[in-house]
């Protein structure tokens, strides 16, 4: 595991510039746009053989890697030969399931040229959702980590709906990253990292080369929601930063317009998201990276510093809910000035909630009818920022 030095909120250096030989659990993901042709409506087969080689050098220096990569609908539009623009969602489900074996059959024969076996796992928001089924698509992909090979993992597109799908495999590919105890999470991308404005022909813009915390200025320069610059993609990324950062994954944002990506990281221009190096339990690494919130919580600034003295959050330090969550559901935990604090397990309604927020734990029978717990969110299922 990387021992980061110092560092801002926003930019720095460190005293020592990471590479990837600084870990030894890998998640590589891969968008459509790099690994497919769209004007062709075919791979980039140059481009993945030089990804692989990347990939077996690492394998040969017994590092894991697994790889989360994206393309199966796109593949699956051009064997079926549909029309540019949007698909319907039933559309892209029968997209997916065509290009899914094209997708398969490529990354199995490009790192099989090394000797390498790719093993495919498809998985769902559920897959990680639900405790047991987390635990069975761990096990899966340490048994084949355990043989050594390559695990290559997708969405499973042909079966997620509009409601419970991921939607973008940079938060996806979080997820592995956490559930699997990866070290550094890698993201290829079109662009070469965070800019602190939107990049344009002025030279204005300035790469970010370090995050040392996901600050609400940090989100800001990713682009608002529905902006041309979030559409880009920036926005997800951050989102992917959070949920790896908090469980405890360094994650880096760099260019995969180039051949042999993996061999700059470190070295090229790109942006690394750096996560203190705390122990994180198991269950919490769970909340931390493999649920996704239903809503949220703003709390008030001694509740603040209540939960990072190592208490609970009680209703009483409660100043506003969101969202529709139940009971048991994962929920953000804001401070005042709108800054992720941490998420946690729930242990109220929000209908409930919303009835006993800054109330004393003392008035929970007279408001609600019924003893609840005492905490709105327990300790021992909360997770803070850099734990």
């Amino acid at each position: 595991m990387l021992h980061s030095a110092a560092m801002d909120n926003s930019a720095g250096t460190t005293s020592k510039t990471p590479s990837l030989n600084d870990f030894r659990r890998i998640v590589v993901k891969v968008g459509s746009s790099l690994l497919v042709d769209s004007s062709a409506g075919c791979l980039k087969h140059e481009w993945l053989a030089s990804l692989a080689t990347d990939i077996a050098g690492l394998h040969k220096d017994k590092r894991d890697v697994l790889v989360v990569s994206s393309g199966a609908i796109a593949l699956g539009r051009a064997v079926l030969k549909l029309p540019p623009g949007g698909l319907k969602l039933e559309d892209s489900q029968a997209a997916a399931a065509v290009g899914q074996i094209s997708l398969a059959r490529a990354w199995s024969e490009a790192l099989g040229r090394h000797g390498l076996t790719a093993g495919q796992v498809l998985v769902t928001l559920g897959d990680t959702e639900e405790r047991r089924r987390y635990l069975n698509a761990r096990s899966t992909i340490a048994k084949l980590l355990e043989w050594r090979s390559v695990p290559v993992i997708n969405e499973n597109d042909t079966v997620a709906t509009t409601e419970i799908r991921y939607g973008d495999n940079d938060r996806l590919a979080a997820r592995v990253a956490t559930m699997m105890s990866a070290d550094l999470l890698v993201l290829l991308s079109d662009v070469d990292g965070l800019y602190d404005r939107p990049p344009g022909g002025d030279g204005a813009a300035k790469l970010v080369p370090v995050v040392g915390r996901i600050t609400p200025d940090i989100e800001a320069m990713a682009g608002a929601s529905g902006s041309e610059l979030a559409r880009g993609g920036m926005l997800t990324k951050i989102e992917a930063g959070k949920i790896a950062t908090t469980a405890g994954t360094h994650m880096v944002i760099t260019s995969g317009r180039v051949q042999h990506p993996l061999r700059t990281v470190g070295s090229a221009r790109c942006t690394w998201f750096l996560t203190p190096a705390n122990p994180v339990t198991a269950r919490k690494k769970w909340i931390a990276g493999s649920l996704e919130p239903r809503g949220a919580l703003v709390i008030d600034a001694g509740a603040v510093n209540a939960l990072r003295g190592g208490k609970s959050l009680l209703p009483a330090g409660v100043i506003k809910v969101e969202g529709a969550f139940g009971r048991g559901d994962a929920v953000l935990v804001r401070g005042p000035d709108g800054h992720e604090v941490g998420r946690g397990l729930v242990a109220y309604d929000a209908d409930d909630a919303e009835k006993i927020k800054g109330r004393s734990s003392a008035d929970v029978l007279l408001i609600l009818g019924y003893t609840g717990r005492t905490e709105m969110i327990h300790r021992d299922d909360l997770v803070l920022g850099g734990e």
